[in-house]
């Protein structure tokens, strides 16, 4: 019996990348690699992948000699956000009939590849948020998750009052991206709309204001970095 198998064609083999590759060989699915990078080109040759075709994913005429038919399904997966956007800006535009899907590692990023043309994508920071969110709201759960954070000493919730002068003031929550700072944010408490706690995966954009408290998770190092970098610096 032959089986039809879908061909996925995935731009990246770095920290996304490599990831899905794994996960998609448990799958009846064809594969081809497309990396910009020569040395991770030779990593994906050396772990066993057969199809990996090196190009600069900026030029069209590169992009338009891919081997690419109608039905086939294009994951971007590159490591630089900015470049991820680029190229699925430009294969929506060079292949319309084909679906897109991308990986975001930020919120800023998701509406970037939304608006970009991806059909699906996968929000991490999303992702983890939503997480956390629902472990926060098992309390058996929460009690588990406490215990690790205070045992690990690595992990830490952290609030956070945005002060006067800082550059989160009158800022849109969905405009800022708190990825390089290696933080995760659960959720705030808006001044604007009183004291009740307001996690960030029920979807609702929020005017950030001094005053206002914002709660992370992420580990020590990073977060008081963070948080000195609220106070003091620029964004």
């Amino acid at each position: 019996m032959v089986v039809n198998m879908d061909t996925i064609i995935l731009f990246g083999y770095g920290k996304f990348g490599n990831v899905i590759v794994e996960r998609l060989k448990e799958h009846p699915v064809n594969i081809i690699l497309v990396e910009t990078d020569p040395k991770k080109q030779l990593e994906a040759i050396k772990n066993g992948f057969r199809e990996c075709i090196l190009i600069d994913v900026t030029e069209d005429e590169h992009l338009l000699a891919l081997p690419v038919e109608p039905h086939h399904k294009f994951i971007c997966a590159m490591d630089d956000d900015h470049l991820n956007v680029y190229l699925t800006l430009s294969l929506k535009d060079l292949y319309p009939q084909n679906q897109i899907l991308a990986i975001s590692d930020s919120m800023y990023v998701t509406e970037k590849l939304r608006l970009a043309g991806a059909v699906k994508i996968v929000d991490l920071y999303a992702i983890s948020a939503n997480r956390i969110y629902n472990i926060l709201n098992k309390k058996v759960a929460t009690k588990f998750l406490e215990g690790f954070i205070y045992k690990t000493h690595e992990y830490s919730f952290k609030e956070i009052e945005i002060p006067v002068g800082s550059f989160l003031d009158g800022k849109m929550l969905e405009d800022v991206d708190f990825h390089p700072f290696n933080v995760i944010l659960i959720g705030l408490i808006d001044k604007e709309l009183g004291d009740e706690f307001n996690f960030v995966t029920v979807g609702k954009n929020h005017k950030l204001d001094a005053g206002d408290i914002l709660v992370f998770i992420g580990r020590d190092e990073d977060l008081d970095k963070f948080e000195t970098t609220i106070k003091e610096g620029d964004f």
